[in-house]
């Protein structure tokens, strides 16, 4: 009962972090912007999940959902729409790609998958997606992403919206948030975590939190401690409220 992890089927792992199933009781939760978007199965419906860049709190009544979280870029790519046109939405799917309402997940990615990417959502390709995404999660500089890549800044910009539903910087601060809140659950203390993660100092680890998050770091630390992501609309890291 309540929120579990599981590892995607072998073929699928390039493009899907995890499948994940949330059960239980109702309860609110807390959704966490990660980079990420999600396919969820809930109430009956497939939902698309859009990058977010705040969090949101909303109530899960009881139902049970289950839903596969894509890598950073991946999603936009396979339904050919473009990240900013979902970022900080939950939309049905049907309204942006056909799908049968008997199909998986796992088929429905499958199928995807399978299919040429085609326009804005997939101007790279997956090995240079990854590489673009581990530079900016490694806090490197958009400029000096976009002279390594032979792009200008501008370029990478327009890319990046249409990829990952924000620009390069946006999705650089979120990163590096998703990546603290996982060592704040895992119970490093603030000043390891500001170290490690890339502050300037605590105060800017608290600013960002608190900007992101919409709460306390300490609270982070205590929600942490629960399930790491779950949600009744989800996209992005969440925690049990």
């Amino acid at each position: 009962m309540g929120y579990r992890e599981y590892a995607p089927p072998g073929s699928l792992g390039e493009l899907v972090e995890c499948a994940w199933v949330l059960d239980g009781p109702a309860a609110p939760v807390r959704v966490l912007p990660d980079g990420c978007m999600d396919l969820i199965r809930m109430n009956g419906r497939i939902v698309a999940a859009g990058p977010d860049t705040t969090a949101s709190t909303s109530f899960r009544a009881g139902e049970s959902f289950v839903g596969l979280r894509f890598r950073p870029g991946v999603l936009p790519r396979l339904l050919g729409v473009p990240a900013s046109q979902v970022r900080d939405q939950r939309v049905a799917l049907a309204d942006l790609h056909p799908a049968p309402r008997t199909e998986s997940l796992i088929e429905l990615t499958t199928r995807l998958a399978a299919d040429r990417p085609r326009g804005e959502t997939a101007p790279w390709q997956l090995p240079q997606l990854r590489w673009i995404t581990a530079r900016l999660a490694a806090g490197s500089a958009v400029s000096a992403v976009a002279g390594e890549a032979g792009w200008s800044t501008r370029t990478l910009q327009r890319q990046c919206t249409a990829v990952y539903g924000y620009g390069p910087a946006t999705l650089r601060r979120i990163l590096r948030f998703r990546r603290a809140t996982r060592l704040l659950a895992a119970g490093l203390p603030f000043a390891e975590v500001t170290t490690r993660v890339g502050y300037a100092d605590q105060p800017h680890l608290y600013r960002e939190v608190r900007q992101i998050a919409g709460v306390p770091v300490a609270s982070l630390r205590q929600d942490g401690k629960g399930a790491n992501r779950s949600t009744q609309l989800p996209s992005g890291s969440a925690t049990v409220a």
